[in-house]
C-alpha cells in the first residue's frame, strides 16, 4: 500500500496546444459526459506472483507445523506447542489468502463490475481480527506460565525452535515482495512475520532456558512478541475498514484534488467529489463539475484525466454539467 504521505503534487499545466499530453491520455475512455480510465495492465502479473508466493508460504509453514506439535510434545514445551497453534491458524489464513488470490482473478459481471477484488479487503480484515485472537491467547498462556512454570528439554526446544525461525525468514522473504499492493498477502506476511517474532522469542527463551535453567524467560519473551503482533495486525484491519467504508486513501489530499480540478480552464466548480480506494492498487475518483460551454466538454474531461494521474488515480468518473441541478442535486455531498 502506497505510504501515509499525502500526495500534493504541483498545479496541473495545460499544454501549448490545449491537448493533452498523448502519453497521458492513453486507456482513457468517454462516454456521454463520463471518463473511465483503467490503468491495471500489470495486475495479472501481480497476481500470478502473490499466488506464487502465497502457495510457497503455505507448504513451508504446513510443514513446520507438524514439525513444531512433535517437537513441542516431546520435549513438553508450551512455547513450541502455542507455536503450532499459531501455526495452525496461519495455515489457515494462508489458504484463505490463497484461495483469495485466485478468487480476485475471475472475471466480473453485470452484477459484480469490479469483479471480486473486494474479497481481497475482506481476507485482510479478517487476518488481522485472527491474528488479535491469536494474541490474547498467547497474553492468556504467558500469564499462565508466569503462575505455574513447568519443566522443559531446552534442547530439544532449541533445535526446533532454530529450524522454525529458519523457516519463518525464508517464508516471510518470499511474501514480502508482494505485500506492499496487496492487502491480502500482507495478511498473510503479517501472520508469517508473527511467527518469526514469536520463534525469535522462542529460541531466545529456549537458550536462557537450556543454560540457566530460568523458566520465566519464555513469557517474558512471550509478552513482547505478542505487542508487536497486535500492532501490526491493529494496522491491517484499520487499512481494511478504510477500503471497505470507502474513505479517502490517507496519502491523498481531497482539498488538494479539488484544487487541481477546479484549476482546469472551463471547470467553473466542482461538487460531490469522492475518491476512494477499490484495492490498494485501484483507486478511483467521482465528482460533478461546472462547465459552462458545452463544446468544452471534451477538453475539459481530457485534462481531468491527466490531473489525476498526478495523484495516482486510475478510475476517474465524471459528470459534466452545464447548469447548476440544486432541486435533483440536493442530496448529493459538497
Amino acid at each position: 500500500m502506497a505510504n501515509s504521505r499525502e500526495i500534493t503534487p504541483e498545479k496541473y499545466h495545460i499544454t501549448g496546444d490545449g491537448g493533452p499530453p498523448p502519453e497521458a491520455s492513453k486507456g482513457t475512455h468517454v462516454h456521454a459526459g463520463h471518463e473511465h480510465s483503467h490503468g491495471l495492465g500489470g495486475h495479472d502479473h501481480a497476481s500470478h506472483a502473490s499466488t506464487r508466493s502465497l502457495r510457497v508460504a503455505l507448504v513451508l509453514i504446513a510443514g513446520l507445523l507438524v514439525l513444531e506439535a512433535i517437537g513441542g510434545f516431546l520435549a513438553n514445551s508450551l512455547a513450541l506447542l502455542a507455536d503450532a497453534g499459531h501455526l495452525l491458524t496461519d495455515v489457515g489464513a494462508l489458504a484463505l489468502s490463497l484461495f483469495v488470490a485466485w478468487f480476485t482473478t475471475q472475471p466480473g459481471s453485470t452484477r459484480k463490475t469490479y469483479g471480486y477484488l473486494r474479497w481481497e479487503i475482506l481476507a485482510a480484515f479478517i487476518n488481522g481480527a485472527t491474528l488479535l485472537l491469536i494474541s490474547a491467547w498467547i497474553l492468556f498462556e504467558a500469564v499462565m506460565r508466569v503462575r505455574h512454570p513447568e519443566h522443559v528439554e531446552g534442547g530439544l526446544m532449541l533445535g526446533v525452535a532454530i529450524v522454525g525461525l529458519v523457516v519463518n525468514i525464508v517464508a516471510a522473504r518470499i511474501l514480502h515482495p508482494n505485500s506492499g499492493e496487496n492487502l491480502n498477502v500482507r495478511g498473510a506476511y503479517l501472520h508469517v512475520l508473527g511467527d518469526l517474532l514469536a520463534q525469535l522469542g522462542t529460541v531466545v527463551a529456549a537458550i536462557l532456558i537450556r543454560f540457566t535453567g530460568w523458566l520465566m524467560a519464555d513469557p517474558i519473551v512471550s509478552f513482547l512478541t505478542t505487542a508487536l503482533i497486535i500492532r501490526g495486525s491493529w494496522t491491517l484491519i484499520r487499512e481494511s475498514v478504510d477500503i471497505l467504508l470507502e474513505s479517502t486513501p490517507r496519502h491523498i489530499d481531497l482539498n488538494g484534488v479539488r484544487e487541481q480540478l477546479e484549476a482546469i480552464p472551463g471547470i467553473e466548480s466542482v461538487h460531490d467529489l469522492h475518491v476512494w480506494s477499490v484495492t490498494p492498487r485501484m483507486v478511483a475518483m467521482s465528482a460533478h463539475a461546472i462547465v459552462r460551454d458545452a463544446a468544452a466538454h471534451q477538453h475539459a474531461l481530457e485534462h481531468i484525466h491527466d490531473a489525476m494521474q498526478l495523484f495516482g488515480i486510475q478510475h476517474v468518473t465524471v459528470q459534466l454539467e452545464c447548469d447548476e441541478m440544486p432541486e435533483r442535486e440536493a442530496h448529493l455531498h459538497v
